[in-house]
């Protein structure tokens, strides 16, 4: 396929919705601490096909189900490689798109709510140490960029982004955009700025918030193809690992996106393959 790059410098792309919402449409119970991993571990097979109604629906990117998979997490890291392996794998074969390979935040692997806080108490040495071995093993798995995604604070981002120019492959890296741990005024921005200057990094942006984060946050971002993938509106409580409220329709505020300077666009927790393609609709 055409470099992801290349792409994107002509028009916006569209990448795939919730993977875990889906699956749990599907029949699958992911409300246990390993989320959609519980799925990739014992069923990829229905991975794959989620993948595949995603693609169908018009997204060109898929993110794999690696998101809450990595080493000093609930799964025993015997089993780690062959997941993060898997994962690339069943997206590929489940399409011809573009291959995203999900590096979630270490709040991920707690599966306590702190990707929307950051705040685990480690120094930029430990996340960079903690997020390394996962990183590499992506980055030879066969995925065309790694997604960066959810990311919390920002001394996580300035840890991904001295592993990311170490290790060299295409990434997109996107905030978790309601996060608190960018509550001080201007450490969204900076944190952004540090992750566009990264070389190799494709795209910039926010995911995992509500619709109406997205435009102040790229109002926020550096002059770089930007990235924005909300949730659909309903708010996730992590102590009973339920969502709440109602939901709000991604594509009619996709156009606006882009017009500020999105170029990978989707949707996040609970879309489901019908926003993906009304958000392919209204881009095209």
């Amino acid at each position: 396929m055409t470099a992801l790059s290349a792409a994107i410098a002509e028009r916006p792309v569209v990448l795939d919705g919730g993977l875990g919402t889906l699956l749990e449409v599907r029949g699958h119970d992911v409300s246990s601490a390993l989320w959609s991993a519980q799925v990739l571990r014992d069923d990829p097979d229905e991975i794959r096909a989620a993948h595949a109604a995603f693609a169908a629906a018009g997204a060109e990117v898929l993110i794999t189900s690696s998101y809450q998979v990595g080493f000093g997490g609930p799964i025993p890291d015997a089993e780690i490689d062959t997941l993060l392996r898997r994962s690339v794998a069943l997206a590929r074969d489940a399409a011809d798109a573009w291959v995203a390979a999900s590096v979630g935040p270490i709040g991920a692997l707690r599966a306590d709510g702190s990707e929307y806080t950051g705040e685990y108490g480690l120094s930029v040495a430990q996340l960079r140490a903690a997020h390394r071995r996962r990183l590499h093993v992506l980055a030879e798995a066969g995925a065309d960029l790694l997604a960066v995604e959810t990311i919390p604070s920002p001394v996580e981002v300035e840890a991904l982004a001295l592993e990311l120019a170490e290790l060299g492959l295409p990434a997109f890296v996107s905030l978790s955009g309601d996060s608190t741990g960018f509550a001080t005024p201007g450490s969204r921005s900076a944190a952004l700025a540090v992750a566009a200057s990264v070389p190799g990094v494709l795209a910039v942006g926010v995911n995992c918030c509500a619709p109406g984060t997205v435009l102040p946050a790229l109002a926020e971002a550096p002059a770089a193809p930007l990235v924005a993938y909300p949730n659909t509106g309903e708010r996730w409580d992590a102590e009973t690992r339920t969502w709440h409220g109602g939901a709000a329709p991604l594509a009619e505020a996709a156009p606006a996106w882009v017009a500020s300077g999105a170029r990978l666009v989707g949707g996040c927790c609970r879309s489901m393959p019908a926003d993906i393609a009304a958000i392919a609709a209204a881009l095209r």
